[in-house]
């Protein structure tokens, strides 16, 4: 051999084909297991913790089996909740008392399982979703403990356990037509705020993406904004149904504003405008002081700001009041709302301080073109109650105060 030859390995290379060998699926023997933990310790969730925790059982491969054994005492056969074959425990979720006092140390024990085996998240969230979305399967003295339950999940904060995967599954049509959900959310919203704020109902409803879709729950013939306060009234809910009353008037109040403001950038005919108004207005059964704090927002959002010196925005804020004096004085038809939009031009000129010079010359257009009446403005002047701004703002009216005074002592 050559010395400049390299070397070679003689035979021949035989080729393997690597194979996964999975161990074979065995969730019956799983369950039976964690069913003996239950009757081996009576019951005691806290024994029965420990026992599992410390079990040389599969929890990877069988979570949602775990969580099957949890709520219903053993395996549900694929794709329901009947009791499939094998061994079975008196002490689950569904056999217990339709009371937090009973339900409460079943969402403790999930906690401390969750806090040694946090990847169980998931396959809680998959058994809660695939019950959830059977609840016709269950009786109704089993749905009140589903909703209990899952009220102190919430409240006890179970680890990682997101909103949605609570909240859309009830969303079926079938299940909110028969009727079913809107009983299940109702005790979970009245379980859940024995122990929380409303405002922390809310921010759960916010994460779950139902904070503006409560309506969902109901079935359609009773979807209506009396429907809801009805029921919930009587559920002993009244700060949940303020809080949608609210939320459905400041949804009101935002179309009433986007519509006027379409209307005052097409430069619409202004009887046209207040007709539109008018209509919206009974339609949505605004109060009327609301509807004055709307035009004068609107009306002051189209004014071009952006004059090179203080006399063009001026004339741009004077040429929009003269404009619109008309729309104005349809609806300040009482001292007062007269009132309400002089303390919306107060305040307007405070939180912008560029405006703070404008206000007497804004004052003085508003009673030029008879939006404002002369004693509207006399009382603002003497005794208006709002203190913002206010010592500067009364100053720089007290020249147009003094010529309304020395006009009505000739008069």
């Amino acid at each position: 051999m050559s010395s400049k030859e390299k070397p070679t390995l003689g035979g021949t290379r035989i080729k393997t084909r690597k194979r996964n060998i999975a161990a074979p699926l065995d969730p019956a023997a799983f369950a039976d297991a964690v069913v003996q933990i239950y009757l081996d310790n009576a019951g005691d969730l806290e024994l029965v913790a420990k026992n599992v925790e410390s079990a040389d059982l599969n929890f990877s491969r069988y979570g949602d089996t775990f969580f099957e054994v949890v709520f219903t005492g053993g395996r549900t056969q694929p794709g329901t909740i009947k009791p499939d074959e094998g061994e079975r425990h008196p002490y689950s979720i569904i056999e217990c008392e339709a009371n937090r006092e009973a339900i409460l140390p079943s969402v403790i024990y999930v906690q401390k399982i969750l806090r040694r085996k946090p990847f169980l998240i998931k396959n809680l969230e998959n058994v809660m979703r695939r019950f959830l979305q059977s609840l016709e399967l269950f009786e109704e003295n089993e749905r009140k403990k589903l909703a209990i339950f899952t009220a102190l999940a919430f409240s006890q904060k179970l680890s990682g356990l997101p909103p949605e995967a609570v909240f859309q599954p009830l969303l079926k049509d079938n299940l909110v037509g028969k009727g079913l959900v809107l009983p299940f959310i109702t005790d979970f919203f009245k379980e859940y705020l024995v122990d929380n704020s409303l405002e922390d109902l809310i921010s759960i409803l916010k994460r779950g993406k139902m904070e503006d879709n409560l309506m969902d729950f109901f079935p359609s013939a009773k979807r209506s904004a009396e429907g809801f306060s009805e029921h919930f009234t009587k559920a002993g809910l009244v700060p949940l149904v303020e809080y949608n009353e609210k939320k459905i008037f400041e949804a009101k109040l935002k179309d009433m504003k986007s519509a006027l403001t379409t209307l005052i950038a097409e430069e619409s005919d202004i009887s046209e405008v207040i007709e539109i108004v008018k209509q919206r207005v009974k339609d949505a059964n605004l109060p009327d002081i609301e509807v004055v704090r709307i035009l004068w927002d609107v009306l002051m959002d189209a004014v071009q700001w952006s004059g090179k010196n203080q006399q063009q925005n001026a004339n741009s804020a004077l040429r929009q009041v003269k404009t619109w004096a008309k729309l104005l004085n349809s609806f300040c038809t009482s001292g007062k709302l007269e009132l309400e939009l002089i303390y919306k031009v107060q305040m307007q000129c405070y939180e912008d301080a560029k405006l703070m010079k404008l206000f007497p010359e804004i004052v003085r257009s508003l009673y030029d073109q008879d939006v404002l009446a002369e004693d509207t403005i006399l009382h603002w002047f003497r005794k208006g109650t709002n203190p913002k701004g206010r010592q500067t703002l009364v100053k720089s009216l007290e020249p147009f105060i003094k010529w309304l005074e020395e006009a009505e002592e000739e008069e």
